[in-house]
Formats: C-alpha cells, sequence, structure tokens
C-alpha cells in the first residue's frame, strides 16, 4: 500500500483523511491532543489499530505541549469506546517518559505485527480461493499493510489466486470506499457488493472464506466488528464457509469476560438518513445505528493474531497464549 495512513512529522500528526477516499488523498494535519480525539471520533481516522496508533501520538502531543495528559487521555478514549486499541494504546502512552520514541514504536509494532498477521492467515487459504471482507481492515484501519486485507495481501505476495469480494458496508461505505479503493491500488482482484447481496452469493457457493477484522475480542471469543459482521458470520455459519476474525493480539481485551459485556457505540442518525449530504429518508422518521455487532465465539472458525491462529475453545486458547506473552 503506497499511501501512508499515518505520518508523523516530529512535532504534528497527519493523517490521511479517509473521508475524502476514493476521490481525494488529502491529510489533516494535527497538533493537539484535542486535535487527533476529533479526527478519531469524526471518522477521519478509523479502524481500531489505526486510531489506538493516532491516540499514541497524540498523547505524546499532549506531553510535548505540556498539556493536561489525564485529560487528554479521557478525551480520546471517549473518542471512539468500543475498540479496544485505543484505550490500550493511551494506557501504555501514560506509563512512558519517553513519549514521542514509545509513539513511534507503537507505529512500528503496528505495521510488524499486521505482517506477522498476514503470514500466519494466508496459510489457511488455498492456492486459489475468493474471499468476503466487510467494512475495511486494510492498510487505512492501521498503520500500514492491514489485518483483514493484509491476509489477502500476503497471500498474493506467496503467488496465491486471491479474488475478493467486499460489502459496500452501510451506512458508512467503507467498503465502498476504502476497501474497494485500497484493494485497487494493490492491483487485487475486488468485486464490490451491497451488504444485502452477500446471502444471495453464499447460496451460490461463491465463497471460500470469510476474513474480517475487530474492534474487540471477549476472553471468551465473542468479537465486536463493524455493524453487518454478525450477518454474514451466520450465513457463514449455515453454509460452511470458514469464518476467521483477524486481528493483533492487542484487540483482546481479557478484562471483558463476554460480548455483551462490550459497549457498543451509537452513533449519528444523519450518518444513516443522509448519503453524500443528500436526505435519503422521510423528515422525523426515528432512527437506531449501532456502529458495531457482536459475533459470538461460537460461528467463529479462527482468529488470526500476530502471535498466531487461535481456536476453539477460545477461551483457552487466548488464556495460554496472553500467559505466555513476552
Amino acid at each position: 500500500m503506497s499511501v501512508e495512513p499515518i505520518r508523523w512529522r516530529g512535532d504534528a500528526l497527519e493523517l490521511l483523511n479517509q473521508l475524502r477516499l476514493p476521490r481525494e488523498v488529502v491529510y489533516v494535519r494535527c497538533n493537539t491532543a484535542h486535535e487527533v480525539a476529533e479526527a478519531i471520533k469524526s471518522m477521519v481516522v478509523r479502524g481500531a489499530p489505526a486510531i489506538g496508533v493516532a491516540a499514541a501520538f497524540g498523547m505524546a502531543l499532549a506531553k510535548m505541549r505540556g498539556d493536561d495528559l489525564q485529560f487528554a487521555a479521557i478525551e480520546l478514549k471517549q473518542a471512539r469506546p468500543t475498540a479496544v486499541n485505543l484505550a490500550w494504546a493511551v494506557d501504555r502512552m501514560l506509563r512512558v517518559q519517553g513519549a514521542k520514541a514509545e509513539a513511534e514504536a507503537i507505529l512500528r509494532e503496528d505495521v510488524e505485527a499486521n505482517r506477522r498477521i498476514g503470514r500466519f492467515g494466508a496459510e489457511l487459504l488455498g492456492a486459489q480461493a475468493t474471499v468476503l471482507t466487510h467494512c475495511n481492515a486494510g492498510a487505512l484501519a492501521t498503520a500500514g499493510y492491514g489485518t483483514a486485507l493484509g491476509v489477502i495481501r500476503s497471500a498474493v505476495e506467496q503467488g496465491k489466486r486471491i479474488a475478493v469480494f467486499a460489502d459496500e458496508t452501510r451506512p458508512y461505505l467503507q467498503g465502498a470506499r476504502l476497501t474497494a479503493w485500497e484493494l485497487q491500488q494493490d492491483g487485487i482482484d475486488v468485486t464490490l457488493i451491497t451488504d444485502n447481496m452477500a446471502g444471495h452469493f453464499f447460496q451460490q457457493r461463491k465463497f471460500d472464506a470469510v476474513i474480517v477484522g475487530a474492534d474487540r475480542i471477549a476472553a471468551n471469543g465473542d468479537t465486536a466488528n463493524k455493524i453487518g459482521t454478525y450477518t454474514l458470520a451466520v450465513l457463514a455459519n449455515v453454509h460452511g464457509v470458514p469464518f476467521y476474525i483477524a486481528a493483533p493480539f492487542s484487540t483482546i481485551d481479557v478484562a471483558t469476560k463476554n460480548g455483551a459485556a462490550i459497549p457498543i457505540e451509537e452513533r449519528s442518525a444523519t450518518e444513516v438518513t443522509e448519503i453524500g449530504g443528500t436526505r435519503i429518508a422521510p423528515d422525523g422518521v426515528a432512527v437506531r445505528h449501532p456502529a458495531f455487532d457482536v459475533t459470538p465465539a461460537k460461528l467463529i472458525t479462527a482468529i488470526i493474531t500476530d502471535r498466531g491462529v487461535l481456536r476453539p475453545p477460545f477461551e483457552e486458547s487466548i488464556a495460554r497464549c496472553y500467559r505466555s506473552r513476552p
């Protein structure tokens, strides 16, 4: 992926404005932790690993400016409460002295972790496969390379023939605007479908695997990801298609017992009632907009992490992996 989603300039953070993709490639410059929090909240930058990295640099900016670190930490954590990487990165930054060096380390570690995820996950795909993905779990959702799309990239780099179907991912259209664009940039075979077409293609036996990212994984393996993921997991289960989660180990929250304890962010109604600033729904209609849903562990074939592939029973494999971490 040639475009950098996150650029550190030493005294400011530049974030690729994902609200403007795919039409324009422009960056938003953040000089304070508050500006980073606003960029996260407004989805200028999105994706659990990416917002964790961005928040780390936000904390570095706060420390460089002499701002109140506790206030900055609270504001950053509240920007997107579902993604555990955000709180993980902020808490890590609170524990160190060399803020810039630590933030830079978090960025490097994320790219390295994504590449390991890619290598582990590629082994699960055959020499030729068609993969369904949802939302965007690529380079744009991370510091670079990607989680779910990292698996696809790694498989392609190994010479495997991989075709991708990308759900458009209503209401924010991350699949249509970001995943389709990102895969096109890398010359990877991609077909865009609307979310309500997935069942038809499962029925036609089109997919060999489903690979998606995650915003938080509970201790028992229940996983929160972009709204609509649970639907795909049910469809995959009914049709006997492997359903894989690809995420760094930092996305696992052992303090959260199960999916019922994961906070689900509710976003603006206008993201549902409008597309590109044009209203498509009647005035005054009631709207619900949960940004995420939870996929029960029983529907997940495996969780691909930078520490290896975790398999059921996840409560045991997660605990074992957590105990063995360096």
